[in-house]
Formats: C-alpha cells, sequence, structure tokens
C-alpha cells in the first residue's frame, strides 16, 4: 500500500496557474491535513485528485495508478469525497442520500439496493450520529447535519482513500471532535485520509502530519511541530502568533495575537 502521492501537479485557469508543481504524500495509517489560507489551491488539489479538475503536468497516483485516469466508476470504488458543502434541492431522504455512496457496486440490473447496502447505510448513519434522522427530508435538516449526513454518504462507499474538503464546516464543536476523532479510527484501520481544514488548533490536535499550501505552492509539510511556527503563520497567513504546548497532548497549540 503506498497511499496518495501527488508529484509536480499543475494545474491552469482562467491564464492563472492555480497550483504550480505540487507534490506531497498522504499515507494510509495517518490523518495528513491539508493547510493555507483562502485562495491557496486546497480545493483545486482535492479536484485534480478525483479527475474533477484537469492536469497541465504531473501526476496523483493512489496504490500504484494514476486516479485522475481511472475510469469513474473504478475510481469511485475506491476513493470517496466530501466537499465543503452538499446542499441540495431534491426531495431525497436523508437515508436515500447515503445510499448514493452504494452505487458505485451496484448492478445496472440491480433494481434496488441489496441487504448489505442496507446494513453499510445503516452504520453509516449511526457512526455519524445520523440513524435517528433517516426518514427527515435532506433539503430540511441543518447545514451541519447535511455535513454529517455527506460524510456517511462517503463512509458508505467504504473507501480506502477519503478525501475531504473542510469537513468541519457547519458543525459545532461536539460535531467536530466527533468526526476528527471518527477519521482518526479509519486512519489506524488503514484508510488514507487527506482533509482540509482552516481550524489550525483543530489540524494540530488530530493530524499526523501537515500540508502547507501558500499560493498553489507546497511551503511545508511534516509533523505539526515541525511545521507549525510563528515564521511560517507570518509568511502564509499573515498573522502573529506563538507557538505553546498542550499540556497533555504535547501538541502545538496557536496563540493568535493579531493580524501583521
Amino acid at each position: 500500500m503506498t497511499g496518495l502521492i501527488v508529484s509536480g501537479a499543475t494545474v491552469h485557469a482562467g491564464g492563472k496557474t492555480i497550483l504550480d508543481s505540487v507534490s506531497l504524500t498522504a499515507m494510509p495509517g495517518q490523518l495528513t491535513g491539508l493547510i493555507g489560507p483562502n485562495g491557496a489551491g486546497k480545493s483545486t488539489l482535492m479536484h485534480a485528485a478525483l479527475g474533477l479538475t484537469p492536469l497541465a503536468s504531473g501526476t496523483i497516483n493512489f496504490d500504484g495508478q494514476h486516479l485522475p485516469a481511472m475510469p469513474r466508476r473504478q475510481r469511485a470504488q475506491c476513493a470517496a469525497f466530501v466537499e465543503q458543502s452538499g446542499s441540495t434541492e431534491s426531495h431525497l431522504a436523508a437515508r436515500d442520500v447515503v445510499m448514493l455512496g452504494r452505487i458505485p457496486f451496484q448492478s445496472i440490473w440491480q433494481s434496488e439496493p441489496s441487504p448489505d447496502d442496507h446494513a453499510i447505510v445503516a452504520q453509516s448513519m449511526h457512526i455519524v450520529g445520523m440513524a435517528g434522522l433517516t426518514d427527515r427530508l435532506y433539503r430540511t435538516l441543518s447545514g451541519g447535519e447535511q455535513q454529517r449526513l455527506q460524510i456517511a454518504r462517503a463512509l458508505a462507499q467504504e473507501p480506502r482513500l477519503l478525501i475531504l474538503d473542510e469537513p468541519t464546516n457547519h458543525l459545532d464543536v461536539h460535531a467536530q471532535l466527533s468526526v476528527l476523532h471518527m477519521l482518526q479510527t479509519r486512519a489506524k484501520a488503514g484508510c488514507t485520509i487527506l482533509l482540509a481544514l482552516h481550524d489550525l488548533n483543530l489540524a494540530a490536535s488530530f493530524c499526523d502530519s501537515l500540508v502547507v499550501l501558500h499560493q498553489g505552492a507546497v511551503v511545508a509539510q511534516g509533523a505539526p511541530e515541525q511545521v507549525l511556527t510563528p515564521a511560517l503563520l507570518r509568511q502564509v497567513y499573515q498573522v502573529d502568533a506563538s507557538l505553546l504546548a498542550d499540556p497533555i497532548t504535547g501538541r502545538p497549540l496557536v496563540a493568535f495575537h493579531g493580524p501583521l
């Protein structure tokens, strides 16, 4: 198992370079956090990995295969994606939204979900704390509830690679911690996980490795205590901050003082 390996990924759009020869690794068994300010290229990188945005050059391999070039069905059988916002106006029940994650595994001749599909969907909804809302219309749920359902839909794909763009978006503190603890458990079970986070303290607390994107390029990658420095925060985020140590875990905590 080689995980996700991005080598020299370059993306152009509108006459501009959005990703400039980006290289990074996300290994199975770890949570790899992708951090950087708005416009750094985090979402573009995730879309490129899944063939949703074309590469001008470079490769994005997962377990030895070029991920963007995979047939869509094959890619969906190994990789799942949670976007920042999964809102919809469709009249789907919560259960049916999660069932969308089983489509890559269903035969074109299959008239309805199998008992295994139903069991996987029920388990996925339970994991994210949504088991009691199976019959609610998706569009009537809160933003946080919709976000948890989108995570459940991704889990229902039983992915070996899980890519999440701001998965804690819209979630309260309890739900944020629950989701990140769940992702840690999935990673330890062998899943390769790449997630974008804006909250640097959540990233430092939960991620094993951090990749910092700035103006479309990787400027640092490594353990949180190696990556998060006052100098990097000044360079990338244009803020004055100090780094403290969590008294229980020893992981870095960012204390912000103000913008530069």
